[in-house]
């Protein structure tokens, strides 16, 4: 008697026409099932998505969550989300039934610090509100005082966060003769790049506060109306980070009555944004953008690969190659593919 073949492990892919070459190098080993819409999965859609697989690539979007590892069975051995931020996850759930979950950091600093570079630059010199006159048809007789903005050469930049974007984002501010400072709760060193000081100091004497944190319980809400209180009058809030960090009611308020000069945001609380009247939009000293911060062809491939890896690596047997910080890089005993 023969035995039967086995069944290839399952992995479970939350998007269709995802770029890269990751899901087709899955495809080529394991039993792949995408979903296949154009709109992304509802949570229960998701689930059933899942159902007995022994691997799940998702997005930054997508909520994983007790129900949804429930919902995978057992046999489930790694999630692997292509995007560097993970606060969809509950860690604590999957922890707790020894699946590993990665990220993928180091493959988007570089180009998510263009996007932040840029928000700074529109929102600083009003660019944002000037190409919006110009497609209302305003533009008349030149005006000297028409769109002042304000100088970037010379300005103080102050990070929150010092990771892999904010330094990427140094080194471009370096080229626009702009002096950087930096604040991160835990290393307090300086660098060739820039200076640590405190998260007060930072807020106060900043021309430019740029958002480079993770969103946590302790970075919920970390910029709120106090902390916008304590910036400039003259000062520019950008944030590349997560929405949650910034409260935007109280940014809203400071801009409409002229207590911040500027921000930019690839960013916001509850995405998408879908309602044309969203205040957001309509503010004129705000630049707002829809999380492009990765958007290019090469980085969103990379991003996808890299959890293509990830996959593979653990359902090879192998430690994940970048599994979220402080956490498990294998799957923990006990949890066997079927």
């Amino acid at each position: 008697m023969t035995d039967l073949p086995q069944p290839l492990p399952r992995v479970a892919v939350s998007r269709t026409g995802l770029p890269g070459t990751g899901v087709a190098h899955l495809a080529s080993r394991y039993d792949v099932t995408a979903w296949r819409e154009e709109t992304p999965p509802s949570p229960s859609q998701l689930a059933g998505l899942a159902r007995d697989c022994a691997a799940l690539l998702v997005l930054g979007s997508d909520r994983v969550d007790a129900e949804l590892l429930d919902a995978a069975g057992p046999q489930l051995r790694v999630v692997a989300l292509a995007s560097m931020g993970y606060d969809g996850v509950d860690v604590a759930a999957a922890a707790a039934r020894g699946v590993v979950v990665t990220h993928t950091p180091g493959v988007l600093a570089e180009t998510t610090a263009d996007v932040a570079m840029a928000l700074i630059l529109m929102a600083r010199r009003r660019l944002g509100a000037s190409m919006d006159a110009l497609r209302r048809g305003e533009w008349g007789a030149f005006r000297m005082e028409a769109f002042l903005g304000l100088d970037v050469q010379g300005a103080t930049l102050g990070l929150i966060g010092y990771g892999q974007i904010a330094r990427a984002l140094a080194r471009r501010a370096a080229g626009f003769g702009m002096r950087v400072q930096h604040h991160h709760p835990r290393r307090r060193e300086d660098d060739e790049l820039s200076r640590w000081v405190s998260f007060d100091h930072l807020l106060r004497t900043s021309d430019v506060v740029s958002v480079h944190t993770p969103l946590t319980a302790e970075t919920a809400g970390l910029i709120g109306a106090a902390e916008i209180a304590r910036m400039k009058t003259t000062a520019t809030l950008v944030n590349t980070g997560r929405g949650g960090v910034v409260d935007e009611h109280a940014l809203l308020d400071a801009l409409r009555c002229g207590r911040l000069h500027s921000a930019g945001l690839d960013v916001m609380v509850d995405e998408p944004r879908t309602d044309p009247d969203d205040p957001l939009f309509a503010e004129p000293h705000l630049v707002v953008l829809p999380h492009v911060g990765s958007a290019t062809e090469a980085t969103r491939a990379a991003m996808v690969d890299l959890a293509a890896r990830n996959i593979r690596a653990v359902l090879d047997g192998s430690a994940a190659p970048t599994p979220l910080p402080g956490t498990r890089n294998r799957p923990a005993a006990g949890v066997v593919l079927r």
